[in-house]
Order: structure tokens, then C-alpha cells, then sequence
């Protein structure tokens, strides 16, 4: 059986960040998807290689929080430490469009409304 971040000691939570508490690459949100760009290699910590096997395929971060049972600020710590050695790369979601950046340019937009009116 498997224990939750809750049911143990932050002592752990330490040891697994090296002690750092902050550092994460603030990008990485908790939908931001993660791929892993390498296998495992010997004598690597082990939450770092159950991230690569894990991220064979893209997954969320908030998902590898959840399926290592950590906590998010933690698992962000240790993405970034794979992100800094080239061992996972981050896809962040595109963001939605909105006036000031829209999906399409005004140009590209009129000249279909031309196509459209020509139909």
C-alpha cells in the first residue's frame, strides 16, 4: 500500500527537493504537458526516473503529481530539474485566443468574408 504526501513528514518533501522550495519554472502550469525526451538512466533519484517512464507519452503535470502522489510544488521542482538537462521538454497549452491576439489575422479574415460573399 502506498502512502499520500499527507501521511508522511515533510522531511521527505525535503529530501526529495534537495531542500529547494522555490526554483520551478513558473510556466509550468498544472495542464502544461510534459514528454520525456530520454529513458531512465542507473543511479538516478528515483522520483526523476518514475517522471521519464511515466512521460513515455505526453502527460499533464497535475497528473504526474497525482500518480506520484506528490504535491504539485514538489513535482514542479523536480520537472524543472529534467527540463534544465534536456531529459523532458514542456508543451505549454496554446492560449486562447482574444482580441488583442486573435486566432487569425483581420486580413485572412476578410479575405475569406470575400470568398464567402463570392460563393
Amino acid at each position: 500500500m502506498s502512502r499520500s504526501h499527507r501521511d508522511e513528514g515533510p522531511d521527505r518533501l525535503y529530501v526529495i527537493t534537495s531542500g529547494r522550495s522555490g526554483g520551478a519554472d513558473e510556466a509550468l502550469d498544472s495542464v502544461t504537458l510534459i514528454v520525456a525526451e530520454s529513458a531512465p538512466s542507473p543511479g538516478m533519484q528515483s522520483e526523476h526516473a518514475a517522471i521519464l517512464e511515466l512521460c513515455a507519452s505526453p502527460v499533464a503535470v497535475v497528473e504526474v503529481a497525482a500518480h506520484l502522489r506528490l504535491p504539485v510544488a514538489v513535482v514542479r521542482i523536480l520537472l524543472t530539474d529534467l527540463i534544465d538537462t534536456g531529459r523532458v521538454t514542456a508543451r505549454h497549452p496554446a492560449s486562447a485566443p482574444t482580441w488583442a491576439y486573435p486566432l487569425a489575422s483581420p486580413d485572412v479574415l476578410e479575405k475569406v468574408l470575400v470568398a464567402l460573399h463570392k460563393l
